[in-house]
């Protein structure tokens, strides 16, 4: 899922997270003086000191988990996919 479309949903979820996002272009975070600063490799997530991922995509339930173990939250149980799991989801 783009990282730029799942973080405003949950920063309105999640009141207690501060979500910054920062976009360059890639000469500027593939040279030495980038990897001194001891980033992750972009694209990424991070949740406080916590990598979620670097450098691939992630799922949006795999941030939220993360999200809630940073706020003392319980986890979410992750959502079904897909038709099938829309017709078998019991209420």
């Amino acid at each position: 899922m783009n990282f730029l479309a799942m973080m405003p949903r949950l920063g309105e979820k999640y009141e207690g997270i501060k979500i910054e996002v920062t976009s360059k272009p890639i000469a500027e975070y593939q040279n030495d003086e980038y990897f001194e600063l001891d980033l992750p490799v972009a694209p990424a997530i991070m949740v406080g000191d916590e990598i979620v991922v670097e450098g691939s995509n992630t799922s949006q339930d795999k941030v939220e988990a993360v999200i809630c173990r940073y706020l003392g939250l319980p986890e979410p149980a992750p959502e079904k996919k897909g038709i099938m799991g829309r017709l078998y989801t019991r209420k």
